[in-house]
């Protein structure tokens, strides 16, 4: 048996993240064979993986990356918000981003075998991470716009992140508008994105709520008033017909008009949207556990 050093367990530390406990066990199972005791830790950390995946992972960090009008966000979770904010995470989701971008990865499920910088791919790198962090861990989700338009990416708290193609206008008035989405989150980009079926809906729901004395108005008289509150609807759920987050005595259409901009597009992202949390009354469970 090969001598397992404090120099070697420092070394393979070092090389692999792992706890020191860990990195003397892999070299005792491995005869003191560092480049095989660090698979050995590799695949220990698959298999942690594996028995984490079932675990509800809501919080986590968006990532971003940019060169020029390439930009991407990536949303990873973790089971804490704790983790979320430990620097190792911090760090795999950086370089997640990173790899996004580099790989031209459509979606989280292909960027599972991107390659890192250091050699890794996401999901190697994801197995290593959850065995360092004692976290379920998930590269959740995937955005990305590709233009030779100015292209503003924004990240809010690590918890919201923005990307906006702007036609025109200057890289101030992208970011603008990037925090104001980040801020207000607009369902749609313009009146004529808002689906037919949802104002043919508010239509109905509007001339439910009318008082028959306004029902008997002319048709023409009626039509005008529903249109009235259509368009007041149209405009909150529309990023054009919101109020500008940064001056808002003008509309963002106003803005845009006067920025000699057009918002093209957009995606938001926030942490854990659409995700089903565990909620856990702790009193209750002491109090439980207390009767037993």
């Amino acid at each position: 048996m090969a001598e397992i050093t404090a120099s070697l367990v420092k070394e393979l530390r070092e090389r692999t993240g792992a706890g020191m406990m860990e990195c003397k066990k892999a070299l005792t199972e491995n005869n003191g064979d560092i480049d095989a005791a660090a698979e050995w830790l590799r695949k220990s950390g698959l298999a942690k993986a594996d028995k984490k995946a079932g675990r509800v992972a809501a919080e986590g960090r968006i990532g971003v990356a940019q060169d020029g009008g390439k930009a991407v966000l990536v949303e990873v979770n973790s089971e804490t918000d704790f983790v979320a904010k430990d620097g190792n995470f911090i760090a795999f989701v950086d370089a997640v981003a990173q790899a996004a971008l580099a790989s031209g990865a459509a979606d989280a499920e292909a960027l599972k075998t991107a390659k890192l910088a250091s050699g890794e791919t996401v999901e190697e790198a994801r197995a290593a991470a959850i065995a360092k962090l004692g976290e379920n861990l998930q590269v959740r989700r995937l955005a990305r716009i590709d233009s030779g338009n100015n292209v503003a990416a924004y990240v809010h708290g690590g918890k919201i992140g923005v990307l906006v193609e702007v036609k025109g206008g200057d890289a101030d008035f992208a970011r603008g508008i990037a925090m104001h989405i980040a801020a207000m989150n607009p369902p749609h980009n313009k009146a004529a994105d808002v689906p037919a079926e949802f104002v043919a809906k508010e239509k109905e729901i509007e001339l439910a709520k009318m008082s028959d004395k306004d029902k008997q108005k002319p048709a023409e008289i009626l039509e005008k008033i529903i249109s009235g509150k259509i368009a007041k609807i149209v405009n909150e759920v529309t990023l054009y017909g919101q109020p500008y987050v940064l001056n808002t005595d003008q509309t963002v259409e106003a803005a845009a008009k006067a920025a000699g901009a057009d918002v093209v597009g957009f995606q938001r992202l926030a942490v854990g949207e659409g995700i089903e949390k565990v909620k856990e009354d702790y009193a209750a469970e002491v109090a439980k556990a207390m009767q037993v």
